[in-house]
């Protein structure tokens, strides 16, 4: 059956010597995984820039539910990330905000509001020209909400300590152990408070960007136990030093 759905490119992976398979969340249908044939040649390789994680699409497809990789009929592009594929240090956060959400997203039902929550981040991404660097961590604090553990807001001052277990801010530190410390506990409340104009103003040096996030990562694998390792972690944080 002939299908279209707009759709967000999460990953790629190389599948013959001119073809790919894309993993997307779409609009319509959730996570699924795509073959796209003679993407990688010399007449059409101009055409797999769009399939680069973060791109967003509408597609075409031979869609059947029992198969595990749908066929591509055909694509166009629903709106342009060139800003985030021509920069260095946006397609490297790219790449891994791609990698997170092939990990968390799951092969489900539709859920239309996360896919706004997906497309709208990424158009703000694209057209954030400057002050885009702590992007990534305010992309995850969002993105908890629809993930079904967004933590409880931080109540007052002496609410120091962010507890990852019961997710919320509390006066000392759990006895169970996993915790932030008072300064990552204070950042992380900050963002979670923040519009995405307001977290670019959040001050952070590259250690404490870095060690914000491998703080979020582990937040999520409590909660999502099925967390694969994160790979491009390693050289996001190299480009954010």
């Amino acid at each position: 059956m002939v299908e279209k759905t707009s759709a967000i490119v999460l990953h790629q992976l190389k599948y013959t010597d001119s073809g790919i398979i894309v993993q997307v969340y779409s609009m319509k249908y959730g996570r699924f995984s795509i073959m796209v044939k003679g993407i990688r040649n010399k007449k059409s390789g101009k055409h797999n820039v769009h399939f680069q994680p973060l791109s967003i699409l509408d597609l075409v497809l031979y869609y059947k539910e029992s198969r595990g990789i749908q066929t591509l009929k055909e694509f166009s592009v629903l709106y342009s990330t060139d800003d985030i594929q021509g920069n260095l240090r946006k397609s490297c956060m790219a790449i891994f905000i791609g990698e997170v959400l092939s990990s968390v997203l799951r092969e489900e039902s539709p859920h239309e509001e996360l896919f706004e929550y997906l497309r709208d981040s990424i158009i703000y991404f694209n057209e954030c020209h400057d002050r885009f660097l702590n992007f990534h961590i305010a992309f995850l604090t969002g993105l908890s909400s629809y993930l079904g553990f967004e933590p409880g807001r931080k109540k007052g001052d002496e609410d120091s300590v962010f507890d990852m277990i019961n997710g919320s801010f509390v006066q000392l530190p759990p006895v169970h152990g996993n915790y932030a410390s008072q300064e990552i506990s204070e950042i992380l409340a900050s963002f979670f408070e923040a519009s995405w104009y307001q977290m670019e103003n959040i001050p952070l040096s590259g250690s404490q960007r870095n060690e914000v996030l491998e703080t979020l990562l582990k937040y999520y694998s409590l909660h999502l136990p099925g967390l694969k390792k994160i790979n491009s972690l390693e050289v996001l944080k190299e480009v954010f030093r």
